[in-house]
């Protein structure tokens, strides 16, 4: 529950910042593009690959979408930013029965 919150408000605030320097909309997409990037590092930190299949795919997907959510915000995209965080909340709280045994 730590890592989420982090990872938005990190990408929230490298894009405020990122706005507030470089006043240039190239500026601005390649920074999201590195938040883009480092998320994909970060999430495939996260899988772990065994004899049985792939855990942590989850992890690095809520990753992902958090980093969406800060950038959601740094634009003033409140209500994406509302979809992505109560969507990628249900997804994660209530599939657990869906989830195959390993």
């Amino acid at each position: 529950m730590r890592t989420f919150p982090l990872v938005t408000i990190a990408s929230c605030a490298f894009m405020l910042v990122g706005m507030d320097i470089y006043q240039e909309a190239d500026a601005e997409a390649r920074i999201m593009y590195a938040i883009i990037t480092g998320m994909d590092f970060i999430g495939g930190g996260a899988i772990f690959k065994n004899e049985s299949g792939a855990k942590g795919t989850a992890t690095a997907a809520g990753l992902w979408n958090t980093a969406a959510i800060g950038i959601s915000v740094a634009y003033d995209r409140y209500e994406i930013a509302i979809i992505l965080s109560i969507v990628g909340f249900l997804i994660l709280q209530f599939s657990k029965p869906f989830k195959p045994k390993s």
